[in-house]
């Protein structure tokens, strides 16, 4: 399988990866410059040499994938008896500069509800690279001709026609970020207190007024669920500096949090 298909096996899985590419090759060098090997936390495909310098290169890309690196780092090789090792001489006598390449998992939204709001959010979020998933219990909110603007996505778009739309989060990729803006409370609600209860989402924000909260607040906390994770749901959501009650300025807002918040988790 060649480097680019394991680079999109590995995002498919979500699996962080870094691509290690050499860069330079002097001398009698066992691969040249070009090739490449793709390494997750668990396999490595591909090859860039061998050795002490591959599996440096391993080991390197390794730990950059268990502190989310997310910015490219060299490496330099000298290929001779007196070059310090730490798996192994390889005497070929040249040098060889690898480029290591952070490939970090493609972060995976689940907008419930494609009312007015969630229509306009999906218009920015389909542009972006990420794995977005749209669900509604209405049928016709996901009709063809009314999802046409969400053509020719960026990254991936998964729409679910789910009557009964908490089922979808068990069905949704581990991290997945939650954004609850459905057009019935009822049914906000039930997505809040079945998302507290799944142990594999990411973020969970829900669109709505403080008062609003405050309802949702006092019954999930009588439903039994602690303080610290009722906390852990964000409502209002949207950035307060951008203000606004049109459904494209909230979907501005919610996005321009939505980047914040991704910024800071790669800083």
């Amino acid at each position: 399988m060649s480097w680019v298909s394991q680079v999109a096996a590995a995002r498919a899985r979500r699996d962080p990866a870094v691509l290690v590419t050499v860069t330079s090759a002097r001398g009698h060098v066992p691969r040249d410059a070009g090739a490449k090997m793709v390494v997750t936390a668990t396999r490595e495909s591909g090859s860039v040499g061998g050795g002490n310098l591959e599996a440096s290169a391993i080991e390197k890309a390794r730990e950059m994938i268990a502190a989310d690196e997310i910015v490219p780092v060299t490496m330099d090789f000298a290929l001779n008896e007196h070059a310090p090792v730490e798996h192994g001489t390889q005497c070929c006598g040249g040098e060889v500069t690898l480029l290591l390449e952070p490939i970090p998992p493609v972060p995976a939204i689940a907008v419930f509800g494609a009312g007015h709001v969630g229509l306009e959010l999906s218009r920015i979020l389909v542009r972006q690279d990420l794995d977005l998933h749209l669900i509604d219990s209405r049928a016709g909110e996901l009709a063809p001709e009314r999802l046409g603007i969400l053509s020719d996505p960026v990254g991936t778009l998964t729409t679910h026609h789910a009557p009964v739309p908490e089922l979808v989060l068990g069905q949704v990729p581990r991290g997945t970020h939650v954004l609850i803006m459905t057009h019935d409370h009822s049914e906000d609600m039930a997505l809040c207190d079945a998302a507290l209860r799944c142990g594999h989402l990411g973020s969970i924000g829900l669109i709505g007024s403080r008062s609003k909260w405050r309802r949702f607040e006092k019954r999930l906390l009588a439903e039994g669920h602690s303080p610290e994770a009722v906390a852990a749901i964000s409502c209002p959501i949207g950035l307060p500096s951008i203000t606004g009650k049109e459904p494209a300025v909230i979907a501005l807002s919610v996005a321009a949090q939505l980047a914040s918040q991704f910024a800071v988790a790669h800083a």
